[in-house]
């Protein structure tokens, strides 16, 4: 059931900002059912600030190096974050680790994409572990944010193969195709209410529990109804 307003979506990025600009495409074109209303980075020459400026989006810099700890940044963040009232708060390539104050004050509206198909390689560099691991098939997954490093429940993940003379870069790019697919439609999921996390019970998809991870693209027989978030 779509919601009554958009919904406020905050980003916070690191870099180039890929997937916010997959996000504010999709906000753009009626694949999301809400609007990007901040880009947060921690870095000041990250290239998404430049794409949400032109997108007419505030951008702002909170530079954690300006802070002497980890836990005076995230309260300064948040109180940025706070600001423009979010009902969604996306990670999109934000390259910190979170303090638990943090993940718990946006518990259950904080999603974040991991260029892996997790549990798979958390952390960094998972392009190249995956290959040093001899893995056939590599991925992305989209997961709710917790106090565990990449270890929320995940919602949506996508596979590729890993080809014969694969590198770390070509791994990359075919990966990063997929996260532009799959991060926005789990956005769209949470603006209409099919997606939500329960304290109790886990990932909630049409009000049901998610059992496993939901896999793009998704079979008739297992899909709940997934169609793509662009």
């Amino acid at each position: 059931m779509s919601r009554p307003e958009k919904l406020r979506i905050v980003v916070l990025i690191s870099g180039s900002g890929s997937n916010l600009q997959a996000i504010m495409d999709a906000c753009a074109d009626g694949g999301i059912d809400g609007e990007v209303v901040a880009v947060i980075s921690n870095q000041a020459d990250a290239f998404g600030l430049e794409r949400a400026r032109r997108a007419g989006i505030p951008a702002e810099v909170l530079d954690h190096r300006a802070f002497d700890s980890r836990e005076a940044f995230d309260r300064a963040l948040a109180e940025r974050i706070d600001r423009y009232r979010p009902e969604l708060v996306a990670l999109a390539g934000f390259m910190r680790i979170l303090t638990p104050d943090f993940v718990r004050h946006y518990a259950g509206r904080m999603l974040n994409i991991h260029p892996s198909l997790l549990p798979h390689f958390q952390g960094l560099h998972t392009h190249r572990r995956a290959l040093e691991a001899g893995h056939a098939v590599h991925g992305a997954s989209i997961h709710f944010v917790t106090e565990e490093l990449d270890g929320g429940p995940v919602v949506l993940q996508a596979e590729v193969p890993v080809l014969p003379g694969d590198d770390e870069q070509t791994l990359a790019a075919r990966v990063l195709e997929q996260e532009h697919r799959i991060y926005p439609t789990v956005i769209q999921w949470f603006a209409e209410g099919r997606l939500r996390l329960d304290p109790e019970r886990g990932v909630m998809l049409d009000h049901e529990p998610l059992p496993e991870p939901v896999r793009w693209p998704a079979r008739p027989e297992t899909s709940p109804n997934i169609s793509p978030g662009r």
